[in-house]
């Protein structure tokens, strides 16, 4: 009897403490996410308390969208192109700055200086983001002012009289935004492929070099092996920021919510704010928010799906 009073009275102390933080991430999380679903099937304008129920008319307009259609795919070529070079990137210089070196008698450390590296490598990623659209906003002015431009023009590569715009260039444009992604995305996780790596003992690598292993060939059979959970979970997040990239792109690119040149760097959530506070198509901006969450969710699903195998012990 006294066992049963006091398993009922652990869970009352434990309901008690969930009660309040589950109630909050209801209110303050699910049920946005309940009312967008919910506008979506409305021509809701976002001001006016009365709107009418339309069904599925928001989703058969977006299939015939062609802004929307064209965000949709730049999207996907941020999703592919973001993660594969910044985990590529930070596997490699997080592997140099652990195990890139070696120490005496066989011994393995990181490369002179890794110490003073890390610290450099992660300084983008305590930038926000405005500053960073600051930043290369100047870095790809097209004027001589400009950093990339004044480079070039010193090298001979580009004419001054003719100077890149850099986001003014259809082709260019979303190549440029790309690389401001990837410079601040390197340094957090190399950070955290460092910490990851640090936890593999040293006699792991010790034994591949004595066995005659190469520097290729211990990141490949060793250290890429041993780190696939923290690549995995790496992976999802930055697939997750791909399909976002509204801060950069309404602040570097031209356009009303950014996505110039003529919708070329033109993204999900830019066309999702331009419907909702320019056009007064909120309900048509609920419908586009639906989309894109259920297009993060299968693609975080498919990530981890694809990326899924064995866990290795060591």
């Amino acid at each position: 009897m006294s066992q049963v009073a006091q398993s009922r009275g652990r869970l009352g102390f434990i309901t008690g403490f969930l009660v309040l933080p589950l109630a909050l991430y209801l209110t303050f999380v699910i049920w946005p996410y309940i009312q967008t679903f919910g506008y979506s099937f409305t021509d809701w304008s976002g001001q006016s308390p009365t709107f009418r129920f339309v069904g599925v008319e928001n989703y058969t307009a977006l299939m015939k969208d062609e802004v929307f259609r064209g965000a949709l795919w730049h999207n996907l070529l941020l999703l592919v192109f973001v993660p594969t070079i910044t985990i590529l990137l930070s596997l490699f210089f997080a592997f140099m700055l652990n195990a890139g070196g070696r120490g005496g008698a066989g011994g393995v450390k990181g490369v002179r200086g890794s110490a003073f590296y890390k610290v450099v490598y992660f300084f983008p990623q305590v930038l926000s983001l405005a500053i960073l659209a600051v930043l290369f906003g100047a870095v790809y002015r097209s004027d001589e002012g400009g950093l990339l431009n004044g480079f070039l023009t010193k090298v001979g590569l580009v004419d001054a009289a003719n100077p890149v715009e850099w986001l003014n260039e259809p082709d260019l444009v979303l190549w440029c935004l790309l690389m401001v992604v990837v410079w601040h995305g390197v340094g957090f996780y190399l950070v955290l492929f460092s910490a990851a790596m640090q936890s593999v003992p040293k006699d792991i690598y010790e034994a591949a070099l004595l066995d005659g292993a190469g520097r290729a060939q211990t990141f490949f059979k060793v250290t890429l092996p041993l780190l696939w959970d923290s690549v995995q979970t790496s992976a999802v997040y930055l697939g997750i920021a791909a399909m976002d990239m509204f801060v950069l792109v309404s602040t570097m690119t031209s356009g009303q919510f950014g996505g110039g040149p003529d919708h070329h760097s033109e993204v999900m959530a830019t066309v999702l704010m331009r419907n909702f506070l320019y056009f007064g198509k909120s309900g048509y901006a609920c419908a586009m928010g639906v989309v894109m969450l259920i297009l993060t969710m299968i693609l975080s699903l498919i990530t981890l799906r694809a990326t899924r195998r064995e866990r290795i012990e060591f």
